[in-house]
């Protein structure tokens, strides 16, 4: 009895749905950033991943939340600007204002728990997993006999990174 191959899904179907849950974080932001803000008793947790590609965070934050962050959109967040692959928003660290941006594809949770609504999303990679991806995916240069190379040079960065 010969084997059956699975069945491959060239739709993507499963990325499809990712896509169109993001749709509600950005539909619900939509009704947050209109001028009587977020109806009733709502309000929101989002949780991102600090290091995902297209997040911009202040530094201080970025050290002190360097994997993820939950931020709450309640009461107090200003000038919430909803795009359509991202969003930005205005909170206080220490009664300071911080601007804080990032795409839909960097959160990862989405609650409101004045409804219990939550949605979760596996993980983007990160900014340093996809460098290790491509360093992983180039192929070897051996470097030439003679010593005269005038190639780009490669400095590795993470000697000066904090740990």
């Amino acid at each position: 009895m010969a084997e059956e191959t699975p069945p491959v899904d060239e739709m993507h179907y499963e990325q499809l749905a990712q896509d169109a849950l993001r749709g509600v974080i950005r539909s619900a932001l939509e009704r947050a950033a209109l001028p009587d803000g977020i109806p009733g008793a709502h309000h929101f947790y989002v949780t991102f991943k600090t290091r995902a590609p297209g997040v911009s965070v202040p530094p201080d934050i970025l050290a002190k939340y360097p994997d993820e962050m939950t931020v709450v959109l309640q009461h107090q967040y200003w000038d919430l600007k909803v795009e359509p692959t991202k969003f930005s928003v205005m909170l206080k660290f220490g009664g300071i204002p911080k601007v804080l941006a990032m795409p839909y594809t960097a959160v990862t949770r989405f609650y409101d728990p004045s409804v219990q609504f939550l949605l979760q999303f596996e993980a983007p990679a990160t900014v340093e997993e996809i460098a290790a991806e491509v360093a992983a995916a180039e192929p070897e240069r051996t470097p030439p006999q003679n010593g005269d190379d005038d190639g780009p040079k490669v400095v590795s960065l993470d000697q000066f990174r904090k740990k």
